[in-house]
C-alpha cells in the first residue's frame, strides 16, 4: 500500500476539495513542485496554474489564480484566491 498524506484545497468562498493524496503538483512562483508524504515543510506563493491531486488510479485538477501553497510531513493546503475543479 502507498503512502498518502491529507490535502486541503481552499479559496476565500469555500472548501474545494479535502481527502488524501499519493502525490500532489503545484504551481509556484519559483517553479512548479511535485510533493510525496513526508515532503520537508515549505511554505510557498502559488502563481495561477493547475493543481494536480494523484489519489492511486485517479488525478483530480484544480485550476487556481494564485495563493499560498502550505506542505507538512503528512498535510499539504492550498489557500487559493480563487479555486475551481477543472471539470468544472
Amino acid at each position: 500500500m502507498a503512502m498518502t498524506m491529507h490535502i486541503d484545497i481552499v479559496s476565500a468562498e469555500e472548501e474545494i476539495y479535502s481527502g488524501t493524496a499519493e502525490m500532489v503538483f503545484a504551481p509556484l512562483v519559483t517553479g512548479d513542485i511535485g510533493v510525496l508524504p513526508r515532503h520537508a515543510p515549505l511554505i510557498a506563493r502559488m502563481k495561477p496554474g493547475e493543481v494536480r491531486v494523484r489519489s492511486g488510479a485517479e488525478e483530480l485538477l484544480f485550476y487556481i489564480s494564485g495563493g499560498i501553497f502550505e506542505v507538512q510531513p503528512h498535510v499539504v493546503t492550498v489557500l487559493a484566491d480563487t479555486a475551481i475543479r477543472a471539470k468544472d
